[in-house]
């Protein structure tokens, strides 16, 4: 086993991991006569997510996103590390320069990255949604037609509130602390394009104008159906939708509809059958005119168990608190913070409405949809909302790989600079995905990142000939895939580092 010596290299750590890496690259067949016992090493370095991502960081143009990046060689330096870093092991910016340092071999500054921090402004940030959107642009030649769009909250840990940090309604179950909403349009293929960060207490539904003005604006895209699920539906919301002409795809309250349009939803007499007869999967639809848009609604009957399943579950735990002694109508109440304050009056009896559970029952497996598109079909209209996964999916990444949140900055700008830095990372990730899915195979993101993470060199020095090699870790076969994707070369064999 070679032996790890204590010696200072020659370059600092940095400069050694860069070494390592161009080396490698340009490596040739001479042999490398070494004496295996006047070896001792240096450093271990994580090389793949710098060498494929960082390939992925510049083909989107994401190392030009200052204005004369040239004259602010620190700022660019220090984005493109964060954002690896952000990549390999989302944690606080502290974290990761410290993270950045032991593993990787790349020394940063904090404050010089809190500086670059402060760089990252409105303009930036305009600048790499538009890299964003003109990648996309490049891939799918016939353009862009479909436009996915949701919103999520974003939580800090913290308790004070800002013109920016603001309580409302979390999707975290966080209501207790300030948040900012987080807007996002993805395409149908899963890539993000652009984001809007909104204060925390603003109404999703209200992001709607903003949103349309980017797609039109800042984007250039008239014709596209823009798809979004219920929280969308208002009639302010599809009002304005049509007076800027945009087709649209969004999900229906069926439930909210007159007793008439409800009435033609629960008619299963006309649905249109779309399976084989006794199909445990049976799938049905139906369209209806209402107020000169068209509702498609979709019956599935696996939806309909799980709907029934679902039900029976949260009654037979409603009916075991109830049997229990004492229980009182207040301990029925979900605490949100302001059951405290409630307080009861004199005698109260609380029952199970059966009526109302069996009304609940015609709903059982329906969804509706609501689109003014006059040229799609029913089935094409439904298989566009699904689509919905895909935003969904972009907010899993950036939730759970990326870990957007919590948030540890506090004052807006450093907020905003960190949710760039996060929709950057999202961005690369999400294209090496779709890349590798398209030309080879399903990988999550996160698988991605371990098998990346696992390309590692070896940088070891030789005692009297102060030279330096490289040892590179196995190499497995869906890494030399990845590499062989993004127009890398990878090599297992040794070499050395002039």
């Amino acid at each position: 086993m070679m032996e790890q010596g204590s010696q200072p290299g020659l370059f600092p750590p940095e400069h050694m991991a860069e070494l390592a890496i161009q080396a490698r690259n340009r490596q040739t067949d001479e042999p490398l006569p070494v004496d295996l016992k006047k070896l001792r090493e240096q450093q271990r370095t994580i090389v793949g997510i710098h060498e494929v991502y960082g390939k992925v960081y510049k083909e989107l143009g994401f190392d030009k996103v200052f204005s004369n990046p040239k004259r602010k060689p620190a700022a660019v330096k220090n984005l493109f590390h964060i954002v690896m870093g952000r990549i390999a092991n989302p944690i606080s910016k502290m974290a990761t320069v410290m993270d950045l340092s032991e593993n990787f071999g790349i020394e940063l500054s904090l404050p010089s990255v809190y500086r670059m921090m402060e760089q990252l402004d409105d303009k930036v940030a305009s600048k790499i949604q538009q890299l964003a959107y003109r990648a996309a642009c490049g891939i799918f030649k016939q353009g862009i037609n479909v436009l996915f769009y949701d919103c999520t909250t974003l939580y800090f840990e913290s308790f004070i509130e800002d013109d920016l940090k603001e309580n409302g309604y979390s999707k975290d179950m966080k209501f207790n602390q300030p948040q900012v909403l987080l807007a996002l349009l993805v395409t149908e293929h899963g890539l993000p394009i652009g984001y809007e960060v909104f204060p925390g207490s603003q109404y999703e539904g209200h992001t709607l104008v903003k949103a349309l003005n980017k797609i039109e604006e800042d984007y250039k895209v008239n014709d596209v159906v823009f798809v979004a699920d219920s929280a969308m539906l208002s009639e302010d919301n599809l009002q304005l939708l049509e007076n800027m002409d945009k087709r649209y795809i969004v999900g229906a309250r069926l439930r909210n509809m007159s007793k008439k349009d409800q009435d033609k939803v629960l008619d299963k007499n006309d649905y249109r059958i779309l399976s084989k007869p006794g199909d445990e999967h049976e799938y049905s639809m139906k369209e209806i005119a209402v107020n000169e848009r068209r509702l498609i609604v979709n019956y599935n009957k696996k939806n309909a168990k799980k709907d029934a399943h679902d039900r029976e579950k949260s009654i037979e735990r409603l009916l075991a608190k109830l049997k229990k002694k004492g229980t009182k109508p207040t301990d029925l109440i979900s605490n949100f913070g302001y059951k405290k304050f409630l307080q009861l009056k004199g005698e109260a009896t609380v029952e199970v409405n059966y009526e109302k559970i069996e009304r609940e029952k015609q709903w059982d497996g329906l969804h509706g949809i609501i689109t003014n598109h006059p040229g799609l079909t029913p089935e094409q209209v439904t298989q566009q909302y699904h689509g919905l996964w895909q935003v969904e999916q972009c907010f899993r990444v950036s939730k759970h790989d990326l870990k957007i949140r919590p948030i540890f900055h506090w004052t807006p700008q450093k907020i905003k600079a960190h949710i760039a830095i996060c929709f950057m990372a999202l961005v690369c990730a999400r294209y090496l995905y779709y890349r590798i899915r398209t030309q080879y195979t399903s990988l999550s993101e996160q698988r991605i990142r371990q098998l990346l993470l696992s390309v590692q060199i070896s940088i070891l020095k030789h005692q009297q000939s102060k030279t330096f090699y490289g040892i590179p870790s196995p190499i497995r076969q869906d890494v030399k895939k990845i590499y062989q994707i993004i127009g890398l070369k990878i090599s297992d064999v040794p070499f050395r580092i002039n």
